[in-house]
């Protein structure tokens, strides 16, 4: 699924015309999925109160079309015009004089009315600005969210659906004005918008659902950022033929521990395993080895020698590309520590031109690289880079853009790595430009070991043949996935990096049988 900027949906909006497909259509087509998806929320609509906010644009003239058929289908509708319209529109007027009286709120005594049908209505759909913001919100329309937050923050009050974006929602950048009032529901027309995806704006969309409007095919091959899906993930999923043997399957070299972050190996080496590598090796200072093997038996074990107890000493690079032979993957970095020997470890293992195979960096490998500098210019191996913001940071020199998509993609392209970008909604950039979001949003997530588990994810897919951004697009899915039946089950407190390893394979399982819902994880439950 392709997420546009407005930018993007306007062009696009421009094409269809032009194929034959008008904006007139187009409306007619946005208000009927509108009012068909409140009847899927809302359910029997005989009688049932809704109010629709309408604004003086095509946003407005959406949500009068769906009005309309709302009416039609038995809802007791009252649609409130929030803002007088600077100049005629012949089709929003036509629109207007089709579904009966309206209230005009800046009229009379129009805001009492709209005071009194709020709290009385089953759902309230706001199709007041949609995308069409420009300019903080005051005035009329202020007034009207005012009363809109009080409305919905009532329990038990009426679900709040938004046409395109909630009023006060920027499209493009998901900032959010200081009045606008988080939906329940987001009814996104034709595209996700950039702004679903992006903080806070993300939490103020709630549950996205995007609909078909009828744009013609083929009209946003432009378009660089999409979303990841289950139809996607399924179809990317590695090939396990009944007569594999476990170097069908790859082996993965993984670098990493040290004596303050012990668990980090385990992590890493326990997700590589459990999204189906054949043999995964661990790499670690020798001392610490029978910490983790004693926890994880499945892996094998390269002990490292160490400079001090615990910490591993850079001649281990020379063992580790010695014992190379073979390997399909390595990841470097779990937990390794930022001591100068690490540091020196790291260098000579991937910037000092050695043949290596494709590769994941992360955590403290990451960090060690943002001391050398021009490090990307050395970086000889196929790489999958998988930072957080702030080793982004460190890795840029603090150059990073506030968004989060262009930071990726920026940066993807001048390192001719690819870009893993972790947090809320996840940036998968390649060098190509391309970029994919993860649907995931899950504060569960947001503990320390969890980026261990992507990381060994990752580099346990890439073990099995699969292309670098691929193996990082499904590696995000996946942990995104299994983080939220773990949240599902004990809820986003308390879950912990190791909750996710025992439900990796069984997300795997039933991506493969066809059991994801195309749209799990898009959002928080509705009401």
């Amino acid at each position: 699924m392709k997420i546009v900027t407005i930018e993007q949906m306007r062009t696009i909006e421009t094409r269809s015309e032009r194929a034959g497909v008008s904006t007139e259509a187009l409306m007619d087509n946005a208000g009927l999925a509108v009012a068909e998806r409140v009847r899927h929320h809302v359910g029997a609509l005989d009688g049932v109160p809704i109010v629709v906010l309408a604004g003086p644009g095509n946003n407005g003239g959406d949500g009068l079309v769906a009005a309309a058929h709302l009416r039609d289908w038995g809802a007791q509708v009252t649609v409130f015009m929030c803002l007088e319209r600077s100049q005629p529109n012949p089709k929003l007027e036509v629109l207007e004089a089709n579904i009966g009286d309206t209230v005009l709120v800046w009229r009379g005594d129009g805001f009492r009315t709209l005071e009194n049908a709020l709290p009385e209505a089953r759902l309230i759909l706001d199709a007041i600005l949609g995308t069409g913001r420009a300019r903080p919100i005051e005035g009329t329309i202020k007034r009207v969210l005012d009363l809109l937050h009080v409305t919905t923050a009532m329990p038990s009050g009426p679900t709040l659906m938004a046409l395109d974006t909630p009023t006060g929602l920027d499209a493009d950048s998901g900032a959010v004005d200081p009045s606008a009032v988080p939906a329940d529901v987001t009814v996104s027309l034709g595209y996700a918008k950039r702004g679903h995806y992006a903080h806070p704006g993300a939490d103020h969309a709630g549950r996205l659902e995007v609909v078909d409007i009828g744009i013609p095919p083929d009209l946003d091959e432009d378009v660089d950022l999409t979303l990841l899906t289950s139809d996607w993930s399924r179809v990317a999923l590695p090939r396990r033929p009944s007569d594999s043997h476990k170097g069908t399957f790859g082996k993965t070299m993984i670098v990493a521990g040290s004596r303050n972050y012990v668990g980090a190996a385990y992590l890493a080496a326990t997700a590589a395993t459990r999204v189906g590598a054949g043999l995964v090796t661990v790499a670690m200072p020798e001392s610490l080895v029978g910490a983790v093997a004693s926890k994880a038996v499945e892996p094998t074990y390269l002990p490292l020698p160490e400079s001090s107890p615990g910490v591993v000493s850079p001649e281990a690079a020379g063992l580790v590309l010695r014992n190379l032979s073979g390997y399909s993957a390595l990841l470097v970095g779990c937990g390794l520590g930022q001591a100068q020997p690490t540091h020196d470890l790291v260098e000579q293992l991937l910037l000092a031109g050695a043949d290596l195979p494709s590769t994941v960096v992360d955590a403290d490998g990451l960090n060690a690289l943002s001391r050398v500098t021009d490090w990307h210019r050395r970086l000889t191996s196929d790489a999958i880079l998988t930072p957080h913001p702030g080793e982004m940071n460190r890795l840029t020199g603090d150059r990073t853009p506030d968004d989060r998509v262009r930071t990726a993609t920026l940066f993807a392209s001048g390192w001719h790595s690819v870009v893993v970008l972790k947090g809320a909604h996840t940036v998968i950039a390649h060098p190509d430009g391309d970029a994919v979001l993860s649907p995931f949003a899950n504060p569960g997530l947001a503990t320390a070991g969890t980026g261990d588990v992507l990381a060994g994810a990752i580099a346990g897919l890439l073990s099995q043949s699969l292309s670098r951004g691929d193996a990082a697009k499904l590696g995000v899915y996946i942990h995104g996935l299994a983080g939220e039946r773990v949240r599902d089950d004990m809820g986003d407190t308390g879950m912990i990096a190791s909750d996710l390893l025992p439900v990796l394979p069984k997300v795997i399982r039933d991506l493969r049988m066809g059991f994801v819902a195309s749209d799990e994880g898009l959002g928080p439950p509705s009401q």
